[in-house]
């Protein structure tokens, strides 16, 4: 189990897109959050929950906190998360990734010290809601609130950061299709993922 990373969950999002609350969508027999929290909880000793300040309660096995800056989006929930933490780094996570791989997260977890942030590429896209952060990271953070810029994709261009890019030729070594990274944004997605015949992510639930 991993004692120095905090695994940090973001299940608050308006999921505008799906018109249902994703979080209680069901994929194979467990809802998308019930998979993701399981999965972060074997991983980690410390794990926790960020929803949006005007999400309806959740209930968990692990700590579940309010962002502590509303309407700020996947920015907001990561302020939160390392705020909250008591470890120098956290691994974020979306609870609408349904595939997340453990030998991914770990992968990713053992590059921690080589920068601020460690985050994954499949294709062309970036995925700042599957990614290593650390506290340095919180002046940034900060700074780009008081501009107003909520697109957490800036902080990986910003000066201030040192940024370790995982390529899809690693991420392919350990999960050759890249659907660790695979999300659930529209009801297509639902349906490509449900279509998916096998849906074990690799953990005993």
């Amino acid at each position: 189990m991993i004692t120095d990373v905090t695994g940090v969950l973001l299940a608050g999002g308006k999921s505008r897109r799906m018109g249902e609350d994703k979080r209680f969508i069901l994929v194979g027999q467990r809802t998308l959050f019930a998979r993701s929290c399981a999965v972060l909880s074997q991983l980690f000793e410390q794990v926790c929950v960020v929803i949006a300040q005007d999400s309806p309660p959740l209930q968990a096995a692990v700590p579940v906190i309010r962002d502590l800056i509303p309407d700020c989006g996947s920015l907001g929930g990561l302020y939160t998360g390392l705020q909250w933490a008591k470890t120098r780094h956290i691994f974020l996570a979306a609870c609408d990734m349904p595939f997340l791989n453990p030998d991914v997260i770990r992968y990713m977890v053992r590059l921690k010290d080589e920068a601020n942030i460690v985050i994954g590429r499949w294709e062309t896209r970036l995925q700042p809601t599957h990614a290593v952060y650390g506290r340095d990271c919180l002046p940034v953070i900060e700074e780009m609130m008081n501009l107003h810029n909520r697109k957490i994709h800036s902080m990986i261009n910003h000066p201030a950061l040192r940024v370790r890019m995982v390529a899809e030729r690693e991420i392919g070594q350990i999960d050759r299709d890249g659907r660790s990274l695979f999300n659930i944004n529209t009801p297509f997605d639902l349906e490509q993922a449900r279509s998916v015949d096998d849906v074990d992510t690799g953990f005993e639930s």
